[in-house]
């Protein structure tokens, strides 16, 4: 019966993708975009805050991390909620469908800042500090797409949420 309902919504998933057997560039961006919207906000308040208090590198650097995983999960978690799924689920599925994207999306965005030559030294005011954590965001993005679009078309990720979208 489990397996019903799977292959069911992988039809169903694969008519809106248009590819059977994987998920479409398209979904996969999507969803990316979704987790670098929490991310971003996370990453960038966390930078701010730590910058702004003058804390070091490394302290700054965790708050920006556990500030990306927060907010990450709370925009899928919101809109879980909005489906009617109670709390319990609606955070299992959240830590299911976004675990693996929010890592990816930090390691690729703070290990681009940390080999930028001066990124962990600029201050708010510096040019460097929004130039390199903006790339840092876009190149996050490209790297994570993949392992997004990896994820959906095997019923993982962000493939769990659309189950509770109607």
């Amino acid at each position: 019966m489990q397996h019903e309902a799977h292959t069911e919504h992988v039809h169903h998933h694969a008519h809106h993708t248009g590819h059977a057997g994987g998920a479409g560039w398209g979904t996969a961006a999507q969803a990316t975009l979704h987790c670098l919207t929490g991310c971003a906000i996370g990453e960038v308040l966390g930078m701010v805050v730590g910058t702004a208090l003058g804390w070091g590198n490394l302290a700054t650097t965790l708050l920006a991390i556990v500030l990306a995983f927060f907010f990450g999960y709370s925009l899928t978690l919101r809109g879980i909620l909005r489906a009617g799924v109670g709390f319990r689920t609606a955070f299992r599925v959240a830590l299911a469908a976004d675990t693996l994207s929010i890592a990816v999306m930090e390691l690729i965005d703070n290990g681009v800042i940390a080999v930028w030559p001066s990124a962990m030294d600029a201050m708010l005011g510096d040019a460097l500090f929004w130039i390199s954590l903006a790339a840092s965001l876009v190149i996050a993005f490209a790297v994570t797409t993949p392992v997004n679009k990896w994820m959906i078309g095997r019923g993982k990720g962000h493939a769990v949420v659309h189950r509770y979208h109607h």
